[in-house]
């Protein structure tokens, strides 16, 4: 009976035994084949470190491939806390190299993390930092590829292109808008440690390869913004103005060939700057009362009502008109007159506006606002673009009216005022319009994505198009803009001296002056539009301020849109204060002694004793006072 019941416990121990074993098989059963991948995943997880390897982001460049931002490959420090075994003389030691204190570089190489990036002191340190830190030989500290986003020309296109954060990722600009294009996944390098920091050495190094962001490649013209920057830090420099913005665009397709915002930045080092200067795209991000520039949208949309003969009716400018009890009054005190509509557009007669906005009427005026796209984003691809403000059609009355026909009360970006100029004068077509000419591969150049100009609406007829740039070469001969007169070359354009309103009060000593234009006015192929916010040291007039910059602009733009010079042109009336223009001799085939005159100075070069070449060429019209440029060789045998 006793040796029963011990067979029977050494039955049920056995049995606990098998079971228990059981267990344990089937626990390692299914440790291995179900949790096998999971529990790998979780080691690899603990052992690997990755090492980040910075991609290369898109180039922005000009519409003739000139590179305007683009990466430089640099070096940056990475630790990983469990390799380093002396954390205090490992941060004593890189404190020294990367100019930074000894208790913030230990507090990050101790951090309880797999890999710890040192920035920003130690992002994109110089070669001869790199050098350093390899000769210490640090353990636990690691170099890697990383980049520096660079912007060649500075202060150039500063808002345009925008500029990137420390990541590299877009802030502003063009960077912001095409971050998604512009940037590209990182690689990485993984390496497998155990948990004393040393290499298991078992597992092979992984690699993955960086990768690299589109190409942008711009409207803009670099040759065109040359010109233009130019002018507007001279301007910038002789007028001292709080702001001042250009823009330029082709009148055919809507494409941006040149834009600039004064004050601006250098986007390689932005921080130094105030955000009010970098968040300020002023052509596309500023309201304001457009003043008599718009007058030239206006009369477009009487002469297409057929309104008016322009050139038989008449309009009688006694020096103000009352409109619901105000006084709208002529920048000329006792008014200009009896004139034609022409000549109501060429003096900029305020009450001459007035009463072809009491022929428009509230209702078609309003709808060629709409039609035009005042009041609405143009959605043109760069952020931080305004939408204007329209009077409420209900609120807008005869006064409202009145006052809207010459560009007050009405509230308006630049970006929208010269796209509905170029629809003015390029026949009555309203284009999209753009500053990214296409999307381009990184390696090939090939184009992916290509922007083609996008119709929006017709808003006049081309016979009022044509009558407007008649009109417009009028402006600049005989009116406001004549400051802006070039001899061959046909201008037509409008200026602008419009009052600043500061909550609902108009200043009475600071204006924004404008000039708006395009050339050659008989086929435009390019307008510019240019204004200045407070200027100092002059007469605040556009056409004495801004259209002589205009011109400067014209001068060197025309040629190299290979515009020829014509003999027909409308011809200035000179006044007294006009400089005086005469022709210049042929010179070429005079000797050095043949050579005076008494009108012009003369820049010689050459050693010879004949003039061979001269600039400018015989008969053209030039300022008196002005260089000839006069080129000496070897009289030909």
């Amino acid at each position: 009976m006793i040796e029963f019941h011990i067979r029977k416990r050494i039955y049920f121990i056995l049995l606990i035994c098998f079971l228990v074993l059981s267990l344990i098989i089937g626990k390692l059963a299914y440790i291995q084949f179900i949790q096998y991948d999971f529990l790998l995943s979780k080691a690899n997880d603990l052992w690997k470190r990755e090492f980040t390897i910075s991609s290369m982001r898109g180039n922005l460049v000009d519409r003739n491939q000139e590179l305007l931002a683009f990466d430089i490959p640099s070096i940056s420090v990475i630790c990983v806390p469990l390799e380093i075994a002396d954390p205090e003389s490992t941060a004593r030691q890189l404190a020294d190299v990367l100019n930074s204190s000894y208790e913030r570089i230990f507090q990050k190489i101790t951090n309880r993390v797999s890999t710890q990036k040192l920035q920003p002191e130690g992002r994109l340190i110089s070669e001869s930092q790199a050098r350093r830190i390899k000769e210490m030989n640090l353990k636990g500290v690691y170099l890697v590829q990383d980049s520096i986003r660079y912007y060649p020309n500075q202060n150039y296109l500063s808002h345009v292109l925008g500029f990137t954060g420390i990541d590299n990722q877009g802030l502003a600009g063009l960077e912001l808008e095409y971050d998604h294009l512009l940037g590209a996944k990182s690689g990485k390098i993984e390496i497998m440690f155990d948990s004393k920091g040393k290499q298991l050495t078992q597992y092979h190094e992984t690699l993955v390869y960086p990768g690299s962001g589109m190409t942008i490649a711009l409207t803009i013209d670099k040759k065109i913004q040359d010109i233009v920057e130019r002018e507007m830090k001279n301007l910038m420099l002789r007028y001292q103005p709080k702001s001042a913005w250009a823009l330029v665009m082709d009148p055919n397709s809507g494409e941006i060939l040149a834009l600039s915002s004064k004050p601006d930045f250098d986007p390689n080092a932005y921080r130094q700057y105030d955000p009010s200067i970098y968040n300020q795209n002023l052509p596309i991000w500023k309201n304001y009362e457009p003043g008599s520039t718009f007058k030239s949208i206006v009369f477009a949309m009487a002469l297409n009502e057929k309104l008016f003969d322009m050139d038989k009716d008449t309009y009688m400018d006694k020096g103000y008109e009352i409109v619901g009890g105000a006084r709208l009054k002529s920048w000329k005190r006792g008014g200009h007159g009896l004139q034609t509509f022409r000549e109501v557009l060429q003096n900029s007669s305020n009450p001459g506006f007035v009463e072809i906005g009491k022929r428009l009427g509230k209702e078609k005026m309003y709808q060629y606002l709409l039609d035009f796209n005042f009041g609405s984003k143009l959605n043109v691809d760069l952020p931080g673009e305004a939408t204007g403000i329209l009077f409420d059609y209900e609120k807008m009355g005869e006064l409202e009216t009145a006052t809207t026909a010459f560009g007050q009360g009405i509230s308006i970006t630049s970006l929208q005022l010269v796209n509905a100029f170029c629809a003015v004068v390029n026949g009555g077509t309203l284009y999209q319009p753009y500053i990214t000419k296409a999307i381009l591969d990184p390696y090939t150049k090939d184009e992916l994505i290509t922007v083609k100009p996008q119709v929006i609406r017709q808003v006049i007829k081309e016979e009022t198009s044509f009558q407007m740039r008649y009109a417009l070469e009028h402006v600049v001969a005989l009116g406001g803009g004549r400051n802006a007169y070039i001899p061959g070359y046909r201008i037509g354009g409008k200026t602008g001296t419009a009052q600043k309103a500061v909550n609902g009060v108009y200043l009475s000593n600071e204006y924004i002056l404008s000039f708006l234009s395009a050339a050659p006015i008989d086929d435009p192929k390019v307008v510019v539009f240019i204004a200045v916010d407070a200027p100092r040291n002059d007469i605040q007039y556009g056409g004495t301020v801004v259209a002589p910059v205009v011109k400067a602009i014209y001068e060197d733009l025309l040629p190299l849109l290979g515009v020829q010079k014509v003999k027909e042109q409308v011809p200035r009336i000179y006044q007294w204060l006009d400089p005086v223009l005469l022709p210049v001799e042929d010179y070429v085939g005079k000797t050095r002694k043949e050579i005076k005159s008494q009108s012009f100075s003369f820049v010689t070069y050459g050693d010879g004793d004949v003039v061979v070449d001269q600039l400018p060429d015989a008969g053209t019209k030039l300022e008196k006072g002005k260089d000839v440029w006069l080129y000496f060789g070897k009289a030909s045998q």
